[in-house]
């Protein structure tokens, strides 16, 4: 960083140094030394304390403008009233004026706009044509040049505060900005993992649900018929390897790993596979599929709706019992998918608020994201049924 800008970046943050400075030097040169060189004139201690008083109080000029400001004013009174020799005037009433033009209150700026005219007519008049030092024209002549140099303090003063105003301005939008960006990524975390939260839940509920049921078969198989048992253990190795390579390719994407596996992502096409790998868990599922697509859905849309087929086989899996039968139907009409699942088991009785809450929440959050809707609870014949609805895409 250059040594100028290394000066600047001092000065804008720490303003209370550079008044405390600014103003010993101002009292320093301008109010005491001046004050004692007119003791030739015999009252060079009084011109000395007046000049403190008139430079002393920009010291906070800028913390508190009213008050340095209301200070050297009256300082100045007094020297109208009890002497007219030279003092910091010139130097003391121009940075006033622009401190109040840029840091004070609106009306405390007018007000010493006003005050600094007044200074310089009476200031004027003092030294001019009452004491007949000077003609006429000379004392409309000071008036001029003193009223100019306190418009041009102000002027100067006023460009000041509507910079700085600006500069807040922009400083409060840039961090609303930053702030709202920071809930923009706290929102799309929070999504993103709601997200990974239910592809989890899908990909590991459903397998699992699959191997326990196996596992428990291959079990009491093994007593009566070893083959039996090998195929079903058969089934476990390949439902979990299958299982293994979505948790694989899940956390691919996560990672954003370049080797990891781009297989696409299930669809519509894929739920016979679905289908026969839930019915090796020994369910009975029957599959009915009618009508034909207006157009295509998303591939999120399908992806919904396999989830949704996949999670509520899962629960028939997991809380039907025994012998149960579920009849999965896959429509479309003029509007769009329809899905239902229903069983015979006793699955509405078995399924509890933690059992339920986070496969059925997620597939509900699944099918509101395509503007669809889902109803799920126990059919009035016995067991349990799924309804979900997924409606076209409209451009």
């Amino acid at each position: 960083m250059t040594p100028h800008r290394t000066i600047d970046k001092w000065i804008r943050e720490n303003p209370n140094k550079v008044d405390l400075i600014f103003g010993l030097g101002i009292w320093l040169v301008f109010g005491f030394l001046a004050g004692i060189l007119l003791g030739a004139s015999g009252n060079g201690w009084t011109a000395a304390i007046l000049g403190s008083a008139q430079t002393l109080p920009l010291i906070w000029r800028r913390r508190h403008p009213g008050l340095a400001a209301g200070s050297i004013v009256f300082a100045h009174l007094i020297q109208v009233i009890i002497m007219a020799e030279l003092m910091p005037s010139q130097i003391a009433v121009p940075i006033t004026v622009y401190t109040l033009a840029a840091y004070a209150k609106r009306w405390q700026s007018f007000a010493g706009l006003a005050a600094g005219f007044t200074g310089a007519l009476l200031a004027s008049l003092r030294t001019g044509a009452w004491s007949g030092g000077t003609t006429l024209e000379g004392t409309l002549a000071n008036i001029i040049g003193l009223g100019l140099l306190v418009l041009v303090a102000w002027t100067f003063g006023d460009l000041a505060r509507t910079r700085r105003l600006a500069m807040q301005t922009l400083e409060d939008r840039t961090r609303r900005l930053e702030d709202e960006r920071e809930q923009e990524r706290e929102l799309a975390a929070a999504d993103e993992r709601s997200h990974i939260a239910r592809e989890m839940h899908d990909i590991v509920a459903h397998s699992l649900s699959v191997i326990i049921t196996q596992a428990d078969g291959a079990r009491y198989a093994s007593e009566q018929d070893p083959q039996i048992a090998r195929e079903t253990l058969a089934t476990i190795s390949s439902t979990g390897r299958g299982s293994l390579r979505e948790m694989r390719r899940l956390l691919g994407v996560l990672r954003n790993d370049g080797e990891a596996s781009t297989r696409p992502l299930p669809t519509l096409t894929d739920v016979p596979d679905l289908l026969d790998s839930t019915r090796k868990s020994g369910l009975d599922i029957e599959f009915n599929a009618a009508g034909e697509p207006r157009r295509e859905l998303p591939a999120g849309a399908e992806l919904t709706a396999y989830r949704a087929i996949q999670e509520a086989l899962t629960n028939v899996v997991k809380h039907a019992g025994p012998s149960a039968r579920a009849m999965v139907n896959l429509s479309w009409d003029g509007r769009g998918l329809k899905l239902q699942v229903t069983d015979n088991g006793r699955g509405a009785g078995a399924l509890s608020t933690k059992d339920s809450g986070q496969g059925l929440r997620g597939m509900a959050e699944r099918v509101a994201l395509y503007d669809g809707h889902i109803v799920a609870e126990p059919a009035t014949s016995g067991g349990f049924h799924v309804d979900v609805f997924i409606p076209y895409t409209e451009d």
